[in-house]
């Protein structure tokens, strides 16, 4: 691996882990939106896929790959210390930091494959991250959902997970959508543009 390699995947590494943490800190605090329950993460947690899809599409699969094998280590201690400080038991911290962590990396690492996949299919710039953040997404929170509250000592939660996480995928689905395929477009745009300057 090269040293300019390096620098780039520690950069996006350093950008996975900050979006990972930032979510875990921001899924404490509740929002409603017109009578649907969800939280502040779901605004955060979608630059995940925004960032991933970038780097497919302006670096290739490879990059993309290192980055998530070298971030997931990472995004288990963040997750875990981030519910730790939250004053919850270590099994708790431990089950939900391993659960947020691993639905961070099965789902990116599908998107990559996903994103690539539809990329190559269609050539229109808004296909594939709109098609990968509905597939991210659904795998994303039925992952953290079920290894987080499957049969889990949270009676609600252990009943309830499946329909909550259909919730919060729909929502997580439109919020992606509506504000960061847009952002995505953008930042693609800017990055061509500085790309073909140099």
């Amino acid at each position: 691996m090269s040293f300019s390699n390096l620098n780039l995947i520690t950069s996006l590494v350093v950008t996975h882990i900050f979006i990972i943490t930032l979510s875990n800190v921001l899924v404490a605090i509740p929002l409603n939106i017109y009578g649907f329950k969800l939280t502040w993460a779901a605004f955060s947690f979608p630059l995940v896929v925004v960032t991933t899809d970038l780097t497919v599409r302006l670096l290739g699969k490879s990059i993309a790959r290192k980055t998530i094998t070298f971030s997931y280590p990472l995004a288990i201690i963040s997750s875990v210390l981030i519910i730790y400080f939250e004053r919850n038991l270590v099994s708790i911290a431990l089950r939900i930091g391993l659960a947020s962590a691993t639905a961070y990396a099965l789902g990116t690492l599908i998107d990559i494959y996903a994103f690539q996949l539809i990329r190559e299919k269609y050539s229109i710039w808004w296909i594939a991250p709109a098609l990968s953040t509905i597939i991210s997404n659904i795998i994303d929170s039925y992952t953290f959902f079920f290894t987080a509250f499957s049969n889990s000592s949270d009676k609600y939660m252990s009943l309830n997970w499946f329909e909550i996480a259909g919730t919060q995928t729909v929502l997580k689905i439109l919020i992606g959508l509506v504000f960061f395929l847009p952002v995505y477009g953008i930042l693609l745009t800017y990055i061509q543009k500085r790309i073909i300057k140099k």
